[in-house]
């Protein structure tokens, strides 16, 4: 039985495991979750996942969720090489202290100013205060400065000369406020030549065919009003940020 991924790739932890999987030649079957229809909160993918977030694998009767732990699985199955995840000690633990820092870092943060840019408005209609925003990018700013200077530093990734999980874990997050028109690689050309390197590891078409529907986020509203934002997800929305 083939493996299952449900994702959308919307989301940053789904398009890591989705250009992950692909890098390393992993067949699987995706199945695809809209988030905006609100199908994770839908009684089929409660069947597949209680925590109702994507992305989700399922390899025969094994359930698994967490793109991080995804991630792991998938290295530790298809024996990839070993630069993504390395066996040295002291190199995994690099790749397992940015992961670690990265969720409440860079992910939280950069998903509040896509949530800011992006999804409020087309809820509910009007722009989020300016002072929220502002308060919003600050924080945005003070984690590139510490991923600048605590896990890139001079070298050209994470872990040093080959890109890891690490690294792509870092560019899906750092690409969700990018698809809301925020250049935030303007200024910072250490970031933005490590963005380089990172989306030729990937390969450029690869690279755009994930990130594809985040750069067309503009078209959200539009997405919203043809499907009818399900009523409690929109409540929902709008009590996560109040």
């Amino acid at each position: 039985m083939a493996l299952e991924l449900y994702l959308d790739l919307h989301s940053q932890p789904c398009r890591s495991v989705y250009i992950f999987a692909k890098l390393a030649s992993i067949p699987f079957e995706y199945k695809a979750v809209d988030l905006s229809a609100g199908e994770h909160f839908g009684e089929e993918f409660g069947k597949i996942s209680v925590v109702r977030k994507v992305p989700v694998l399922k390899d025969g009767a094994f359930i698994l969720t967490e793109s991080t732990a995804i991630l792991q699985y998938l290295v530790g199955k298809y024996s990839t090489p070993d630069h993504w995840y390395p066996a040295d000690l002291q190199k995994r633990a690099r790749v397992d202290e940015y992961l670690s820092w990265q969720h409440t870092n860079m992910r939280t943060h950069g998903s509040k100013v896509f949530w800011f840019r992006g999804v409020l408005p087309a809820v509910t209609g009007v722009p989020v205060p300016k002072e929220k925003m502002d308060s919003a990018v600050e924080d945005l700013n003070m984690s590139f400065k510490l991923f600048e200077e605590k896990f890139l530093q001079d070298r050209p990734f994470i872990v040093g000369e080959k890109i890891s999980l690490a690294d792509l874990v870092a560019i899906v997050e750092i690409m969700q406020p990018v698809g809301t028109g925020l250049d935030v690689f303007e200024g910072r050309p250490a970031l933005s030549a490590w963005r380089d390197r990172v989306k030729k590891e990937i390969g450029t078409e690869l690279f755009e065919e994930a990130h594809k529907t985040i750069l067309n986020v503009a078209s959200l509203q539009q997405t919203f009003e043809s499907k009818g934002l399900p009523e409690f997800l929109k409540i929902r929305i709008q009590k996560m940020f109040n």
